[in-house]
Parts: structure tokens; sequence; C-alpha cells
């Protein structure tokens, strides 16, 4: 079945639709992830061995700690491009940025930003920076495969889980590969809570919870849950609801939404005044501009 027609499909069972975020969000694998898989690739497949610390330094903020935290891995090569190309550290060792113009205009023209579409695209354009990016990408996912295995989900994660059920239906909304979500969450043992996980081969965060959600539930009875930007903008541009998992603070977050956060979700006393002061704690931690501006 088509990706979006397995969203559509999806029928209410319950009164209230969650949607949850996984890696930094559920799970503590945004930092191993980016730092020990995405980073160092990202200098080895681009060329990024003379400027390694600022390569290191503008991955970093761009996909952990800035507005752009949780953002698709090739909208992350071109952000993470254009800000190093405005360093003057990177211009005073005369190094040459490779421009990704090829990857931005397919990033424009593909909603399903993954592999499978890439390695289609690569096939169609013979182009060296596309190819660049599928053979970087595809050791991404090999690299997560070895590495990133045995991390538990944040504590009261299960918790909320349990407490969701009662009255929700819940769904993973990603940008993950879908194979290593499944693996993540079967592998806690979690992956009962849920009637789908969408990962990336789904399209967006704001087309999963269009087509799982909308029209389906009240706005009001629709909550996103996640601990990025991309996960906010997901919930607003639906006019539904946004819980956020403040990054560096997870622990405490899933906490109040155990205590607090879900019975005002479940009894009507969440939007408004409460969502607006959430929203506001939590832009607070990712910043637009880097220090170094």
């Amino acid at each position: 079945m088509d990706p979006r027609e397995q969203l559509l499909a999806l029928k209410p069972q319950k009164e209230f639709f969650i949607g949850i975020d996984s890696d930094g969000c559920a799970f503590d694998t945004m930092e191993i992830k980016q730092k020990e898989c995405f980073c160092p690739n990202f200098i080895k497949y681009f060329g990024m061995q003379p400027v390694s610390k600022y390569a290191r330094e503008t991955w970093e903020f761009v996909n952990l700690y800035s507005t752009n935290r949780g953002c698709n891995r090739f909208l992350a090569v071109n952000e993470t491009l254009r800000l190093l190309a405005l360093r003057p550290e990177v211009n005073a060792r005369n190094f040459t940025v490779p421009s990704s113009d090829s990857l931005i205009d397919w990033t424009k023209k593909e909603t399903k930003l993954g592999n499978p579409t890439l390695k289609k695209y690569a096939a169609e354009v013979d182009d060296p920076f596309i190819t660049q990016t599928l053979e970087w990408s595809m050791k991404v996912n090999e690299d997560i495969a070895k590495m990133v295995f045995g991390i538990t989900p944040f504590p009261f994660v299960k918790e909320c889980l349990e407490k969701i059920r009662l009255k929700a239906d819940a769904m993973v909304v990603s940008q993950t590969p879908l194979e290593a979500l499944k693996r993540e969450w079967e592998e806690n043992k979690i992956d009962h809570f849920l009637r789908m996980i969408a990962g990336q081969e789904h399209g967006t965060k704001t087309e999963h919870l269009r087509y799982a959600s909308k029209g389906k539930y009240p706005d009001d009875k629709i909550l996103m849950i996640g601990d990025a930007n991309g996960d906010l903008k997901a919930a607003k541009s639906n006019g539904v609801l946004f819980y956020p998992i403040n990054p560096g603070k997870e622990e405490a977050s899933w906490e109040r939404l155990f205590n607090e956060g879900l019975d005002r979700f479940f009894t009507g006393a969440y939007k408004g005044s409460y969502e607006d002061k959430l929203i506001k704690e939590f832009e607070a931690y990712l910043p637009e501009l880097p220090n170094w501006k």
C-alpha cells in the first residue's frame, strides 16, 4: 500500500489522537546519532577534513542546538554547507565549501526525502554531488544500525504511553527511516502502544498528521509531542496542539506531561495560555543564529 494511503486508511478507535516524535523526543538517540554517525561521515564524504573543527561545530549547531534541530538529513546538509560558506574561519583557510545546488533543487521538488527516492533520482541525473550525498546517507544508516542499540526511552515515556492508550490513538511521527524506528520501538517493547509508525518514507511530519488525523478527530483533540521546531510547525500548520519536549530537559518535560499535560489535554484545558506558555519556554532552547554570529 502507498505510504500516504496507509495514513489515510487509519480509522479512529479512540476519542483523541497523539503524534509522537522519536529521535531526541521519546529516545535519547539524537546525540549519539548526530555526533557519532552523521557528523563523522559528513566530514569524510564531503571532504571537510581541512576544516573538520568548524564542520563539526556547524553540523551540531544545525542538527542539535538550533531551530533546525530534527530536520531531515538532506536539508541539514544544505543548511550546514550554507553556514560553513559564511564562516570567516573557513574562508581564512582558503577552503572551498562544496555547492549543494543540485541537492537543494531535489529537496524543493521531492516530498519524500529518503534514500529510496534519492537513489532513484541519482540514477536519473548522474550528478556527482547527488551520488556523493546518497553514499553518505547510506553509510550513516549502516553506522546507526551498528552503533545505536540498547537505548531506552526517556523516563516517564512508558508511563505516558500507558496513560495515552486509555483515551487516544497514538502514532510515531518522525523523519527517521522506518527500519530504524521499528527496531527501536520493538527493541524496547513499547511498539504495542502505537497504531502506526510513520517514518521519512511516509512523507513530511506535516503530511503524517494531516493524513492520519485531520478530519477524523476535532483539532483540539489532536496533539503533537516533539522536541524540535519541525514538530511545532507540523502541529501549527495543521491547526492542532503541540507539547514540547525541551532539549536538555527531556526527563522533566515527560514528567510534566505525565503529571499535568495529558490531563489538561483530555479535559479540554490545554489550548490557550497553558500551551502558549510551554511553546514560549521551548523556543528559548533553540536559537536561530549560532553563537559565532
